[in-house]
């Protein structure tokens, strides 16, 4: 089926972007994760716009824009505070390391372009008028919960190996199954996978892992032999929900973190030894605690009530200011003032000492 007029509610500010390319003369469709979303009943932010315009007359109609890959003619414009990825129609030629097309040439043909894309379902088009467009039957393949490629599959994956992260990745978060050519292709062609950065697997890896059926993409990984090609270990991985907590399980030591990721992760490792008394929950925080506290299959509401009946969260919650302290000790700051103050902070905690100024003061004359 071709064209099915299924009218829908679509935002006003979209419906402008594509009638502004359609009034200089050249055909415009949004493309991609919006039409599938929609489709589907899910809110989407992803608007990609497929259109005969060229680059430099994208620029000429849009005021605000930055030139995402004029390459592979994509133009990134800011249109009523959204990001739209506008892509002049084209076909792939040749492609460069199994990843990046090299070689294209822009055609006016809407079915031309989108037979160089990856999925079927994400072929759906939707027009200026909010009706589908739908040249190669990808809401089929939505109905039947089912991901193939546009084309031969072999030839698909050889061009870029990113798409088998990427068929892990929507089987995962749609809850999808991989079409039988496409499992084949996946498993003849999966060593191409070592060839992408760590930078882009972890980026899909991190979708997977987000996922709340993160599961079913670790057992896809794994049944497709992924997982030496991905560098992660994969042997034993508890279902746990967050995506710290799936790096601590897998990571190998091949990937790079952001300080505040490798921060948490080394923290949670460090706790996977520790017993989870109140210093320990004090020092690490209730994030980090819980994110432990589902590895090691402790009770994550006495963890967190635990945590919450902690007479102090921080130093900051200590009722006397250091200068105070300095004052009832008549001694000038120094670096005496930091044991004192993590001696306070010790017995607040042990419940050995209150929170309150007359209990501290007292405690700090006498001893």
């Amino acid at each position: 089926m071709c064209y099915a007029y299924y009218v829908i509610d679509m935002d006003k500010d979209i419906v402008k972007v594509l009638r502004k390319l359609e009034d200089k003369g050249y055909i415009a469709y949004l493309v991609g994760g919006y039409p599938r979303d929609l489709y589907m009943g899910n809110i989407s932010c992803d608007y990609d716009i497929c259109t005969s315009a060229k680059p430099k007359e994208i620029k000429s109609i849009f005021s605000k824009y930055i030139v995402s890959s004029e390459h592979y003619g994509c133009v990134t414009i800011f249109y009523h505070n959204k990001r739209y990825e506008i892509t002049t129609l084209r076909k792939d030629i040749t492609y460069f390391n199994n990843r990046f097309p090299v070689s294209l040439k822009y055609v006016k043909d809407l079915k031309t372009d989108l037979l160089r894309r990856d999925f079927k379902m994400n072929t759906i088009c939707i027009n200026s008028d909010g009706e589908y467009v739908d040249l190669l039957n990808g809401r089929e393949d939505i109905d039947n919960k089912i991901i193939r490629v546009v084309g031969d599959s072999d030839k698909k994956i050889r061009e870029d190996a990113l798409r088998i992260l990427r068929a892990v990745r929507f089987a995962t978060i749609l809850d999808f199954d991989l079409d039988d050519k496409l499992i084949m292709s996946i498993k003849k062609y999966k060593s191409l996978v070592k060839n992408l950065s760590y930078e882009r697997k972890k980026e899909e890896l991190d979708k997977i892992f987000a996922s709340s059926n993160a599961i079913k993409g670790i057992d896809l990984i794994k049944n497709l032999q992924l997982d030496k090609y991905l560098d992660i270990n994969i042997d034993s991985v508890k279902k746990v929900n967050n995506i710290i907590g799936y790096w601590v399980q897998v990571d190998t030591g091949k990937y790079r973190f952001t300080k505040y990721e490798g921060e948490q992760i080394n923290k949670v490792r460090e706790l996977m030894d520790l017993d989870m008394t109140n210093k320990i929950l004090y020092k690490y925080g209730l994030y980090v605690c819980l994110i432990a506290a589902d590895l090691k299959n402790l009770d994550i509401k006495d963890i967190t009530k635990r945590y919450n009946n902690l007479p102090i969260k921080s130093r900051k919650d200590i009722v006397l200011e250091p200068l105070e302290i300095c004052e009832i000790l008549n001694k000038k700051p120094g670096s005496w003032l930091n044991d004192i103050i993590k001696n306070i902070e010790d017995k607040i905690i042990d419940g050995e000492l209150k929170n309150d100024k007359i209990s501290l003061i007292d405690y700090l004359k006498n001893n």
